[in-house]
């Protein structure tokens, strides 16, 4: 301790030298801060209610420690040689963490985005610096064994930001994401290193047209079961193709990108529509480098991501998505960040949540509207106003403005009265909400059914087993599943895939064969946000842990009841006992490398498939 005082001396003269610094560099020193603090009568933090703020500016936090002093010489010459002048030195350093990449539209656009967000910064007094982190493309791997590597991207995500803003000694950042794994990266990397950021959304794509119709990714996989059955021809098959992905931004419903995007702005996360722009539009260069403005602003504040993530800011969020008609990918993704975040939240949250607020957008996959034509009417703002109005979601919580969700609000326009793509309160597509947490002896820590009302609210059936999502497809294609089936597909779990991979494919393919009403599938992997029809995902325990999905057998009657939100194999308890005793854990597919390493630390779906929790240390 004495020794830490004498460095002290060495900055500070005076304890009131050492006050007016705020102490923003001493974060990693919370029993000396504590004591400093004391001595001075300075309350460092105040976190009493969810919109609380700290006292202090967090100016040059974390960069002073960087390049101030002769001993940082060595440092500073690095920074000069890539653009820095003395006069930046004395400036915040604002990462920016760029997801571009060349490997999907989703992120195709985002080195520009990150540009616009740079310009904010420096604009307004700050030093921006760009940085990269990566993406996968969740579309194209569709289906492969390469998308086991899409979940475990998320948490390559946070890591490497959380990396690169540790290392580099960044004051805050712009986070900009585009494909559906990069937004909760993002956002768990912001609430572990809880420094000033926003994160900014990369944007919708356009849609395509074919016939005159809108078009997207989904159509395209929609389009192959249609194909399969012999709908479409070898023709009508490419002019999809051809014309579904016109350019840059994030597929166009509201799969798991835009609820993503829409979750956090919810969260007050990012700028208020920051969710509900074009990839490719003035208003989406603007919002960057707002961002980049309003990051000087949190630091100037002594705003930190976990003065605004509160279990009520998650609330938020989960009540946006179901009004949305989200992803079921978002139970997932809010508990993870949420686990981060340090704020406690469960999957029966979404249960209780979800039983007051209905469901109001007609936005694919299962309604008509695609985003973009969201974005034309007004976003989501008019639709967050509403639900703060009606008390379904909180407004009095903190946002990245610096200001309330319901302030941000104030001056938020109605959506046109003629418009049909958000339906008022009191005329709902669905009274409650359409994501569902479902237990029984299936599922005894549960699992996440996606239930729009339009495919029926039970299902019984005799169950058809597949170990994998490849084999699965065939069957569907080819004929083998029919009317009655419910399709289990297992072992693709967080452990035993390894990496939940998403049945978008197979699903795709039992809307395009036309059996959408006709057959269910339940699985322990996962959904894209594309996914519609009878389908239950996130089953846990998982198969590969010795889960009773992985004891099902074809024959075996199932049950899916939403109203009484169970997942039953209708088979004594007797017999499901006999055969978990006579069950062996399969071999692991990977025993080195990314997968294997994930599969090792992996929990549950049902507390968000994190990889730094309950770690052995």
């Amino acid at each position: 301790v004495l020794s830490f005082f004498f460095f002290l001396t060495v900055r500070y003269t005076t304890i009131e030298d050492l006050v007016s610094a705020d102490f923003c560099w001493l974060d990693d020193y919370p029993q000396t801060l504590t004591l400093i603090g004391s001595l001075s009568g300075e309350r460092r933090v105040s976190k009493t209610k969810k919109t609380s703020v700290r006292p202090c500016s967090l100016d040059r936090c974390h960069s002073c420690q960087l390049v101030e002093g002769a001993e940082r010489a060595p440092s500073r010459a690095m920074l000069h040689a890539v653009g820095f002048t003395d006069k930046d030195f004395k400036k915040n350093q604002v990462g920016i963490a760029s997801t571009w990449s060349m490997v999907t539209p989703c992120n195709m656009h985002i080195d520009k985005l990150a540009r616009e967000a740079a310009k904010g910064v420096d604009n307004a007094g700050g030093k921006a610096v760009i940085f990269n982190t990566i993406t996968i493309s969740d579309g194209i791997s569709m289906g492969t064994e390469g998308m086991k590597y899409s979940l475990v991207s998320r948490e390559v995500i946070a890591d490497s930001i959380e990396a690169v803003v540790g290392c580099e000694g960044f004051d805050g950042f712009v986070a900009i994401g585009g494909c559906d794994k990069n937004m909760p990266g993002c956002m768990m990397a912001m609430a572990r290193l809880n420094r000033p950021s926003v994160f900014v959304y990369g944007g919708t794509i356009l849609p395509g047209k074919h016939k005159g119709k809108n078009v997207d990714i989904v159509s395209v996989f929609e389009a192959v079961g249609a194909h399969a059955r012999g709908d479409i021809d070898d023709r009508e098959l490419k002019q999809i193709e051809a014309t579904a992905i016109p350019g840059a931004g994030s597929c166009g419903g509201m799969y798991t990108a835009n609820t993503m995007a829409s979750a956090i702005e919810a969260l007050g996360m990012s700028l208020p529509n920051s969710s509900a722009q074009a990839a490719i539009s003035p208003a989406k260069r603007l919002d960057c480098r707002n961002a980049g403005q309003a990051v000087l602003n949190l630091i100037k504040r002594g705003i930190t991501p976990r003065d605004i993530l509160s279990r009520e800011a998650f609330e938020n969020a989960i009540a946006l998505i179901m009004a949305l008609g989200g992803s079921t990918n978002a139970v997932m993704h809010l508990l993870a960040i949420a686990h981060s975040a340090k704020v406690p939240l469960h999957i029966d949250d979404f249960t209780r949540i979800g039983r007051k607020v209905p469901v109001l957008a007609d936005l694919k996959p299962s309604g008509r509207f695609v985003m973009a034509e969201l974005v034309k009417i007004g976003g989501t703002v008019p639709l967050m106003k509403t639900l703060v109005e009606e008390g379904l979601m909180h407004g009095d919580c903190l946002t990245v403005t610096g200001k309330t969700l319901k302030e941000n609000l104030k001056g938020a326009k109605p959506y046109p009265k003629k418009q049909e793509i958000i339906r008022p309160i009191n005329n709902p597509i669905k009274k409650d909400g359409h994501l569902v947490i479902l237990y029984g002896n299936l599922a005894t820590t549960g699992a996440v059914a996606k239930i729009s009302g339009k495919e029926g609210l039970r299902f019984t059936g005799r169950a058809r087993v597949f170990h994998s999502e490849e084999t699965a497809l065939k069957a569907i294609l080819d004929g083998t599943v029919v009317k009655g089936d419910v399709i289990v597909i297992r072992y693709e779990g967080p452990r035993g895939g390894p990496g939940m991979r998403e049945m978008l494919a197979p699903t795709s393919a039992v809307m395009g064969k036309g059996l959408g009403k006709d057959v269910a599938l339940i699985t322990d992997g996962r959904f894209s946000g594309g996914s519609h029809g009878f389908v239950v995902g996130h089953i846990t325990p998982e198969a590969y842990v010795g889960g009773p999905l992985a004891i099902v057998k074809d024959g075996d009657a199932i049950t899916i009841d939403a109203e009484k939100r169970e997942l039953n194999l209708e088979v004594s308890a007797a017999e499901i006992k006999k055969r978990l005793k006579a069950w062996k854990r399969p071999a692991p597919r990977y025993t080195d490398g990314l997968l294997a390493k994930y599969a090792s630390h992996v929990t549950s779906a049902s507390l968000g498939a994190v990889t730094d929790m309950n770690l052995d240390l």
